[in-house]
């Protein structure tokens, strides 16, 4: 019988486990982003990480747990520079 120090048991009481979810776990809601005054690049980013869902906490690459979003005013965006 091997004996382990006090730190290994402490060690895997410690350890984190991460959970990827099912698809049928995923739950989509809806968005409406008002892009009035906003700038495209940004907003652009805003709703890719809405869709692809990394915005959530459960965030899992292979599994489509993004969001639906509705943009409205989108001819009302804002662009910068020379555009």
């Amino acid at each position: 019988r091997t004996t382990f120090p006090g730190w290994v048991s402490a060690m895997k009481a410690l350890t984190k486990v991460t959970r990827s979810i099912k698809p049928a776990e995923v739950e989509k809601k809806w968005h409406l982003i008002d892009a009035d005054g906003l700038v495209v690049g940004r907003l652009a980013v805003v709703i890719a990480n809405h869709l692809r869902g990394k915005h959530k906490p459960s965030y899992t690459p292979h599994v489509d747990c993004g969001d639906h979003v509705v943009v409205i005013n989108a001819d009302k965006v804002k662009l910068t520079g020379n555009k």
